[in-house]
């Protein structure tokens, strides 16, 4: 391996935390994908169209034809499942007897999304949560975004007795692990994975909310984002316009102290971003068998920008370069597109007997699954594009997430794994990554 000089190390760890460096990784391992050069999976192209017509299902039972009202992918669908709690937040907002504005408003969501974002790593397969007032439960994804919006209204994330409704270095400078075990309702008997992890999350978050006021404010609270962004944005037909770039470094550069140190290259902690060793060759430079992926920061894009645009009526420039976001749902190892190569993990990874094998996310075989995730978004997207003959802009990759692959992909892993509906690959996760 070639060793490169300080300066192009950090020219290429920066690269590696950029939007396009996400797909144009992936890529390569897609091209190696299709000449059988992976080192875990086989892949099978040709059972694309099944994923494409099965995508497509759940679109038309969901929405019909009417693809315009598809929304986009986010975390407000979660904070709202099974009722409407995000709208009904807003309009008791209007009723103060000192009403806020917009802005506030959407300060406030930021708040409230990033923190429930950070929060939303995989909770394992027995976790649930049990909303007081409704009785409902939910759990995964769901649930995680229901206890988050009560621990928000609870003010747990505020350092202000006054204003519980705000997310302030102050307020997690006070979260502990009995706090956040006791809001999400963990027992002995509601086992939750990566708690420590997300208690970690949001005790970094409290450190560098203070270190970065030029992202975040002199107040120190994710909101003030909005503050960074609107210096970065332009008028444009009376309508204020931001790159989607913008956001993306607001949030790669303002919370990268808050993810646990792991792969640096000239100095620069890279953060989700693995090597892969199908991408080894004699020698190549150093980090050129990195794959980044970004998956929080990814869902964080996605989730903020949908406050911005309704509270505020900005638009993002830039969108295209957004990808698919990699994990198990979104993944198409149950329709056979890809499969593990025979006997190519040890017994050791396949625990008490299960047919399900249990990985770290820095394993290969995991950074390949990922990668093959991302670039078979795209190839889904463009073919339910094609099947009803829609543009770019008439069904966006998001609105696919959103409709189809997530919904769809939890839909087969319950089918086809009725006991715990999960991954066909467990991820040890730490509550970090996914």
């Amino acid at each position: 391996m070639l060793a490169l000089s300080p300066e192009n190390a950090v020219t290429r760890a920066l690269y590696l935390r950029t939007l396009p460096s996400i797909r144009e990784r992936c890529s390569r391992v897609h091209d190696l994908a299709k000449q059988g050069k992976l080192q875990y999976f086989d892949y099978r192209p040709d059972k694309e169209d099944a994923v494409i017509e099965f995508c497509a299902g759940v679109i038309e039972r969901d929405f019909g034809n009417n693809f315009s009202a598809i929304p986009s992918h986010g975390r407000w669908r979660h904070l709202d499942a099974g009722q409407a709690r995000i709208e009904p937040m807003l309009r008791n907002w209007d009723t103060l007897e000192t009403p806020i504005d917009d802005k506030e408003k959407c300060k406030r969501l930021i708040d409230l999304f990033l923190v429930s974002v950070l929060l939303d790593a995989g909770a394992g397969n027995q976790w649930s949560y049990t909303e007081k007032a409704t009785g409902q439960a939910f759990s995964r994804s769901e649930g995680l975004g229901v206890a988050s919006v009560h621990m928000f209204m609870d003010g747990l994330f505020s350092g202000s007795a006054s204003q519980p409704f705000r997310v302030d270095a102050q307020g997690l400078s006070q979260i502990t692990l009995d706090k956040v075990a006791k809001a999400m309702q963990v027992s002995d008997s509601n086992v939750m994975v990566g708690l420590e992890g997300r208690t970690s999350l949001l005790s970094n978050l409290s450190t560098t909310l203070r270190a970065n006021p030029q992202f975040f404010g002199e107040d120190e609270r994710p909101g003030s984002i909005i503050d960074f962004l609107e210096k970065e944005s332009r008028f444009e037909d009376s309508t204020r316009r931001i790159h989607i770039f913008s956001l993306w470094t607001a949030l790669i550069e303002g919370l990268a102290p808050i993810w646990p140190s792991r792969l640096t290259l000239g100095g620069i902690a890279l953060g989700d971003v693995w090597p892969c060793t199908a991408l080894n060759q004699p020698g190549q430079a150093e980090g050129d068998d990195l794959v980044p992926f970004h998956k929080l920061t990814g869902w964080l894009t996605y989730s903020l920008m949908e406050p911005i645009e309704k509270v505020l009526g900005w638009k993002f420039d830039g969108v295209e370069d957004l990808t698919g976001l990699p994990e198990y749902r979104n993944g198409t190892i149950d329709f056979g597109v890809l499969t593990l190569r025979p006997a190519v993990l040890p017994p050791e990874c396949y625990a008490h007997g299960s047919d399900i094998p249990r990985l770290k996310p820095s394993h290969p075989a995991i950074v390949e699954w990922r990668a093959m995730t991302v670039m078979g978004l795209d190839r889904i997207a463009d073919g339910i594009r094609r099947k009803y003959g829609l543009g770019k802009d008439q069904l966006t990759l998001a609105q696919v997430l959103e409709s189809a692959t997530w919904k769809g992909g939890r839909e087969i892993a319950k089918k086809l794994r009725p006991a715990t509906g999960g991954p066909p690959i467990e991820i040890e996760s730490d509550g970090t990554v996914f």
